[in-house]
C-alpha cells in the first residue's frame, strides 16, 4: 500500500507513516512554459457582451422608464378615485334631494286632492242651499 490511514486510538496520538509525504514520483509535472496559450473562446465572450448589454438595457432603457410610467399611472388612479368620491358624493346629495321633492310633490298632490274634495263638497252644499232657497 502506498498511502495508508492510520487510525487514532483513545490512548494515543495519530501516527503518521512516512509514506504519505513521500514525494510520488509516478506524476508527471507539466512546465507551464509547455502549456499551449489557452485561446479565449470568441463566441463565448461576445454572448457574454451581449448579456451585459442586454442586461443593460433591461435596467436603464426599459426598467426606469416603466418604473415612472407605473409611478404616472398610479397618480392618476388615484384622482380617478377622488373623483368617483365626489361624483358619488353628488349622486347621493342628489338622491336626497329626489326623494325629498317626491315626498313634497305627494304631499302637494295630496293636499290638492283635498281641496278639491272640499271645493266639490263646497259646490254641492251651495246646490243644495240655492236649491231649497226656492
Amino acid at each position: 500500500m502506498e498511502r495508508e490511514i492510520t487510525k487514532a486510538r483513545p490512548d494515543r496520538p495519530i501516527e503518521e507513516s512516512s509514506k504519505l509525504h513521500a514525494f510520488d514520483n509516478n506524476v508527471e509535472s507539466v512546465s507551464v512554459t509547455d502549456a499551449r496559450r489557452a485561446r479565449l473562446p470568441w463566441l463565448l465572450v461576445a454572448g457574454s457582451v451581449l448579456l451585459a448589454l442586454l442586461l443593460g438595457y433591461t435596467l436603464f432603457g426599459a426598467y426606469l422608464p416603466a418604473k415612472r410610467r407605473v409611478a404616472s399611472l398610479e397618480r392618476e388612479l388615484k384622482d380617478v378615485y377622488a373623483r368617483e368620491v365626489e361624483l358619488q358624493t353628488n349622486v347621493a346629495r342628489n338622491e336626497q334631494n329626489h326623494a325629498l321633492r317626491e315626498r313634497q310633490l305627494l304631499a302637494v298632490t295630496a293636499e290638492r286632492d283635498a281641496l278639491a274634495r272640499r271645493v266639490e263638497e263646497l259646490e254641492h252644499e251651495l246646490a243644495v242651499t240655492r236649491g231649497r232657497g226656492r
